[in-house]
């Protein structure tokens, strides 16, 4: 038997030409490989099957496929539940971010009713609430004031102020509609990709960045002062300069309620936050403060006794469609455009999140479809930019939402407070509505905590994504993004030029003798072991493709290790029961087993599934490769360990340095030890990369280093596949592992 010795290796193997090499070990010629792909995409892109006409139908009316598959018993409670929750958030959100918009309040419920019933047929998320959102709230106001501004002659008339807002209404409606038209063009030729290009550093500065606009701008309700718009570069320096100017004119009502609205609403997210695996449903707070403001100022007569700035009685009513101002769709088409990616950047990116935790797919150019389509319809009705709001999703599937049908129901309610109930909302302060849009803005300000991460860690990033997002105009970002996103590519690796084109990855699943394994027919590769090598930087444009790829070993990780959770969820219930018992064989079924949905195992905490399996109260170690207890399946692992090959990765970002350990921690919670061949050893531990599962252990210098190291460490006598004599048997034609104390090595050996 040949084996190395201690920790010392040599390989011996005769010297190969790359000719000699390929004609030996049968390599296909690329003419045939290219042939066979070419075929592959010709028979995909021309053949016109009624299987292939379902699967495009299907696509683009999601609806027609998971409405007939609904589980009606066992969700539509939930949806209902989920619906009038979220329904009451978005009104309430509808009316706030109106007035980012500068259009009457009113408005903002068709912002949230019309875009919810077109994104029911069209959109692929189930956990979403399509509707306004603070950032594309700010960019339409942004087009808004600058296409029409304040009356500078001030003369505040009642009929000046109607028409004025009557001209706001059309160019904030014409935008929308611009920007559905984009996004529909865009969804239509498959640009769907186009959100990989938007890091998530870049996202967070953009959105930390858009949240301290809106706070700025809506000083002027909280204080109720008379400030102008400033759509210009600095103008939020400007606008800070009108408030503080006229700060002695500060309504004293309105100040105080401000505050105390900011104060209950901010204190009770954090307790929604901290106790949610406790909270039944989360502290509808933006609701009980609405009631009760509008409660308080309507008996204490606030409007007269204090001079507050209150909503009035204004006509609730569905208005005919309107088309859009040809005039204000030739000046506002830089703004559609930005409204455009950003809005479909954060709903996606909010949507995959959901996806992730709930195991469905999402489509990104049914999603570009979806929303403009909306934006299309909402525009038409005098509504403004819909995309999704960060806390009213997170009302949504916290409160047990499970399909779109939870959507349909919240825009039910938005109808309800349109046509029947919306008077009642008369009295209540602008301050208190400015107070709650600032109150859901939390997150994002929250974010600031990233700045300190992201100098330590890559200080480029940080300046470049953060310096100037607080000063520039909003509108102009989307270019500016594009220029940092070259200059990027340009300090990072040339070879990324053409990932910036198509984002695909140098990718290849390799046999033992380190070859690409489509390459040739006449190979090995070791039973449980799989190598992967990557040849491009990896970034975040990439780093999605690179997990895509990953996890084609024949099983999602995840998903593994949600069905053994599961597992052993339903096994201590099941020997709480009585109906298994430990033998020395194993576990025997004392019962019949009950079938369970996953539904009620899950209990809504999914996140509990994402965690390492924990055996230690279980009175046998479950063999997961072994026969398990009736009703109870979970998918087998057919690998033990995971090579990638690094050694040609130049650069690895923050942003894909995060995703990667997400993955690689995926694959070792269900027990398949991860090496790295090469890598950023020194960046990662500078960029605190590893903990308790990854460990600074894994990498090795080569990729032979790993392979020698896994066939020593697994139990060679219980394993006679992993045999090293077998393996030095089946690939001896290639790399021969000679004994350390032979006392010559043959002629032709190269020594390592």
């Amino acid at each position: 038997m040949v084996e190395p010795v201690g920790n010392h290796y040599i390989v011996a193997r005769p010297v190969y030409s790359e000719n000699l090499f390929n004609e030996e070990h049968e390599k296909l010629s690329q003419l045939s490989r290219a042939v066979h792909r070419q075929s592959s995409v010709l028979l995909c892109l021309y053949s016109c099957s009624p299987q292939r006409v379902k699967k495009i139908a299907l696509g683009l009316f999601p609806i027609v496929s998971w409405l007939p598959a609904y589980r009606f018993r066992e969700w539509i409670l939930s949806d209902i539940v989920s619906g009038i929750n979220t329904g009451l958030v978005a009104v309430l959100q509808g009316l706030a971010f109106a007035l980012l918009v500068n259009v009457p309040p009113g408005y903002g419920l068709y912002a949230a009713f019309f875009p919810v019933l077109v994104y029911f047929i069209f959109g692929t998320s189930r956990h979403i609430s399509v509707g306004p959102f603070p950032v594309l709230s700010l960019m339409v106001g942004g087009a808004v004031v600058r296409l029409v501004p304040d009356d500078s002659a001030g003369n505040g008339t009642s009929t000046n102020i109607s028409a004025i807002n009557e001209e706001r209404v059309l160019v904030a409606a014409s935008v929308t509609f611009l920007s559905g038209v984009f996004q529909l063009l865009l969804g239509i030729l498959q640009f769907g990709f186009i959100v990989i290009y938007l890091s998530q550093s870049l996202i967070s500065g953009f959105t930390t960045a858009a949240a301290i606009h809106v706070v700025v701008s809506q000083l002027k309700f909280m204080l109720q002062l008379p400030v102008p718009g400033f759509n210009k570069p600095f103008g939020i320096i400007y606008t800070l300069e009108s408030v503080f100017s006229q700060i002695t004119k500060t309504n004293i009502a309105d100040l105080v309620t401000s505050i105390v609205v900011l104060l209950i609403v901010f204190v009770v997210k954090e307790m929604n936050d901290r106790y949610k695996a406790k909270l039944p449903t989360p502290i509808p707070i933006e609701l009980l403060v609405t009631v009760l403001a509008a409660l308080i100022s309507y008996f204490i007569n606030f409007e007269e006794k204090f001079n507050v700035a209150v909503l009035s009685f204004f006509s609730f009513r569905f208005q005919a469609p309107v088309a859009p101002d040809v005039g204000v769709l030739r000046k506002c088409i830089g703004d559609s455009i930005s409204i455009a990616i950003v809005g479909f950047a954060v709903a996606f990116s909010v949507a995959k999140v959901y996806s992730i935790k709930h195991d469905y797919p999402v489509d990104g150019n049914q999603e570009l479809i979806a929303f403009g389509l909306s934006n299309i319809v909402g525009g038409s009705f005098k509504g403004f930019a819909s995309s999704t709001a960060l806390s009213r999703s997170g009302v949504q599937e916290s409160t047990g939402g499970k399909t779109q049908i939870a959507g349909l129901i919240s825009a039910v309610i938005v109808l309800i407070v349109i046509l029947a109930i919306g008077f009642l909302l008369a009295p209540l302060q602008k301050s208190v509505l400015a107070s709650l849009a600032l109150g859901n803005l939390k997150g994002m300000l929250m974010q600031f905590k990233e700045v300190g991460i992201l100098w330590r860690k890559d200080k480029y990033d940080c300046v470049t994504l953060w310096k100037s997002h607080l000063l520039c105009k909003l509108a102009y970002r989307l270019s500016f993004f594009l220029t940092c996103l070259t200059s990027l590519n340009g300090k990072y690796n040339s070879g990324m030029v053409f990932l910036l084109v198509y984002p695909l990855l140098l990718f290849s699943i390799l046999s033992n003798i380190y070859r690409n394994k489509k390459d040739y027919t006449d190979i090995y590769e070791p039973e449980g072991v799989k190598i992967f090598r990557c040849s491009s930087p990896i970034f975040f444009a990439n780093i999605e493709f690179f997990r895509e790829k990953l996890i084609t070993v024949g099983f999602n990780p995840l998903r593994v290790l949600r069905k053994r959770n599961k597992a052993l969820r339903k096994i201590r219930k099941m020997l709480k029961k009585g109906e298994l018992q430990v033998t020395p064989k194993g576990l025997i079924c004392m019962a019949n087993y009950t079938h369970e949905s996953d539904e009620e195992l899950d209990n809504n905490r999914i996140e509990e599934l994402d965690q390492p399996t924990n055996m230690t109260d279980l009175p046998i170690q479950i063999n997961w490769g072994a026969d398990l207890p009736p009703g109870i399946i979970v998918p087998q692992v057919n690998i033990h360990s995971i090579i990638l090959d690094f050694s040609s990765v130049s650069f690895l970002d923050f942003s894909a340095m995060r995703i990667l350990q997400k993955t690689l921690k995926e694959f070792v919670r269900i027990n398949i030890d991860i090496y790295i061949a090469g890598g950023f050893l020194d960046k990662l531990e500078r960029c605190a990369f590893f903990d308790e599962e990854i460990k600074p252990s894994m990498f090795f210098l080569t990729i032979h280093d790993a392979v020698l190291h896994i066939l020593l460490k697994k139990d060679i006598a219980s394993s006679p596949k992993l045999k090293l004599a077998e393996v030095t048997l089946q690939f001896s034609s290639f790399a021969t592992l000679v004994p350390l104390h032979y006392s010559q090595a043959p002629s032709s050996a190269l020594h390592s």
